[in-house]
């Protein structure tokens, strides 16, 4: 009897050391919750603001105003928008405030070269024919699937579409094309190589900020309207 009853008394010492202990860890827990936002450790090392997400496809339209931009369009319903919600790219058409002089259009309403190649020519152009300078890029987020064009008063200066095979390639390549290493094809050539489209569906982002603009790194917080328009162009 000694024995179990020795047993017993470290058990019971055993259990209230563990319930202390237990007790002590939500104690401390909760006083770590109470503390503000701007205690020491976060003052040193402070939280960093998620940048914008880069949508798959998106226009760059140099020297315009959003309100022009919108009446091209031919919005019916539109209300302010954030950057961050508008470059999510679920809105019919968003509008950007201008950046460095470009406004920057994403949304579902844009043409997808994937899907119909000629309503994107004829997308950009008659847009081209009314902003003038228009920039589009593609890249899909499957198949490796990407586009990038150049208009300016409604006439193809370069464009280049790959949905499997070439299916857009007009006009000389650029410059900075050449530089970044993009591949463009001609119409039925059988040689594109799934590295080169990879790097082709890659570097989208870099031919557009070597272009214009790379949505994904404009710096929000530096901006003076940091707010622009999400709209349709018709009443559902």
């Amino acid at each position: 009897m000694i024995p179990l009853m020795i047993l017993a008394v470290h058990g019971l010492a055993l259990c209230i050391g563990l319930v202390i202990v237990i007790w002590m860890m939500a104690v401390h827990r909760r006083e770590r919750l109470r503390q503000p936002d701007h205690s020491p450790a976060l003052v040193l090392f402070p939280r960093p603001k998620p940048s914008p997400s880069r949508p798959n496809c998106w226009l760059a339209v140099r020297s315009v105003t959003p309100e022009a931009v919108k009446l091209a369009l031919g919005l019916n319903r539109f209300a302010p928008c954030s950057w961050e919600d508008g470059l999510v790219g679920e809105h019919e058409f968003f509008i950007s405030p201008r950046v460095h002089g470009w406004v920057i259009i994403t949304g579902v309403g844009l043409p997808n070269p994937s899907d119909d190649v000629d309503a994107t020519f004829m997308f950009l152009t008659a847009l081209s024919k009314q902003l003038g300078h228009v920039q589009y890029f593609y890249s899909g987020r499957y198949m490796h699937h990407h586009a990038w064009a150049r208009l300016d008063d409604g006439c193809v200066t370069r464009a280049y579409a790959w949905t499997g095979e070439t299916v857009w390639n007009q006009g000389a390549e650029t410059l900075p094309e050449l530089e970044i290493g993009l591949r463009s094809y001609d119409y039925g050539e059988q040689s594109a190589t799934i590295l080169d489209v990879e790097t082709n569906h890659e570097r989208v982002a870099l031919l557009a900020s070597r272009w214009s603009l790379d949505p994904a790194e404009i710096k929000t917080q530096t901006l003076p309207v940091a707010t622009g328009i999400a709209g349709e162009t018709a009443v559902n």
